[in-house]
């Protein structure tokens, strides 16, 4: 039995790995320059960490969607019970509690979180019958499913990743046919209680918020990050300015300028046509996920991709409003771009299991043309 999946010899497996190889190759050659022309310390780990990751999606793509459907909710528990045994022995890293310390590594469980509340959420509605979608029994335990994690995330603290899991979350929720006045009414609900939970946020995160507001107004405090990645970007212009001609990154004007603020790094040396091109390579990566889930027949499947899906559409998303100064700066890194491991991890699970799906609907219609 060959190793390498059968499906990856097909065509769209074929683009869907060459096109990550390619965002992935972008990202190492953005690090290396951001390291002044070196593998050290960022480009060589990342070249590793993508390798190894990209293994792992692929055995991931050779476990059957019924066992991901199975252990969905098992899954959901024991990340659960890694959460509160963060706040309980979790270590401590720039006012953060996040991590729990295995000896050989770091364990961060909130990262694990947010591929697998889409699973959950995903294999609680497709168990729920058809008639049940428009009842209140199918809301509060997708909330429940939701909160508790969010919540445990949330005062660790960790503002960007408990806003990924609540979006994970709510978006298999929408995705299930949930009525749309819900939503419509939920989010007037949450604009009308913004000023209270503002109240609730911790000094450093609420200072986001209002720098995010007018970063102009403390340009060499607070606000620092934004200005500078505003005028990376801008500096930029079409072209850039050249690999490895970088200013302000090589400079050091530009704060994590490998990591949450690569897409800034980036801009200034590739200018308009790195970043649009930058895009597009995202935007068929979403189109291909989008295109599993469509074409999956299973509800659970279904929901699973389409989730998945949006989460790495989040990422980007989110990522890319943040440098810009379009969103507060809530530390979500851009995949395969920025630096980090357990970014591209997350990603990476994703993607694994978007392709168990693909392999399984593939399957299943070469199945139902022999019968």
């Amino acid at each position: 039995m060959s190793i390498i999946p059968q499906p990856v010899t097909q065509f769209s497996w074929r683009v869907l790995l060459l096109l990550l190889l390619a965002i992935a190759a972008f990202g190492t050659v953005v690090l290396y320059s951001a390291a002044g022309g070196s593998m050290a310390p960022w480009a060589l780990n990342q070249i590793i960490r993508f390798i190894i990751f990209s293994v792992m999606a692929l055995v991931l793509s050779r476990v059957r969607m019924e066992t991901f459907a199975r252990f969905a909710f098992p899954a959901y528990a024991a990340v659960l019970i890694a959460l509160v045994v963060v706040e309980l022995v979790g270590g401590v890293a720039g006012g953060s509690q996040r991590w729990i310390n295995l000896g050989f590594m770091q364990l961060q469980p909130s990262e694990f979180m947010k591929p697998i509340i889409v699973l959950a959420v995903a294999r609680f509605y497709s168990l729920l019958p058809v008639g049940e979608i428009r009842r209140w029994n199918a809301i509060w335990p997708a909330l429940v499913l939701i909160g508790v994690p969010w919540a445990l995330v949330l005062i660790q603290p960790d503002l960007g990743t408990a806003t990924m899991i609540a979006a994970g979350g709510v978006t298999v929720m929408f995705l299930s046919g949930l009525p749309l006045r819900l939503f419509i009414g939920s989010g007037l609900t949450l604009a009308a209680a913004v000023p209270i939970a503002f109240s609730f946020l911790h000094d450093y995160q609420q200072k986001r918020v209002l720098i995010f507001l007018d970063p102009e107004s403390d340009p060499l405090g607070a606000g620092y990050h934004i200005s500078q990645s505003k005028i990376a970007i801008g500096s930029g212009g079409i072209f850039g300015k050249g690999f490895l001609k970088g200013t302000q990154s090589h400079l050091d004007y530009l704060p994590e300028g490998h990591t949450d603020f690569v897409f800034a790094t980036m801009a200034e040396e590739w200018g308009l046509v790195g970043g649009i091109l930058l895009i597009c390579a995202f935007m068929l990566l979403f189109r291909w996920g989008l295109g599993v889930a469509l074409r999956t027949q299973d509800k659970f499947a279904r929901l699973t991709a389409a989730g998945l899906t949006t989460t790495i559409f989040f990422y980007v998303a989110i990522n890319l409003m943040m440098v810009m100064g379009l969103a507060p700066v809530v530390g979500i890194p851009l995949p395969f771009m920025s630096y980090g491991g357990s970014s591209m991890l997350t990603v990476m699970l994703c993607i694994g299991i978007i392709m168990s799906i693909d392999r399984s609907s593939r399957r299943g219609r070469s199945a139902d043309d022999w019968s």
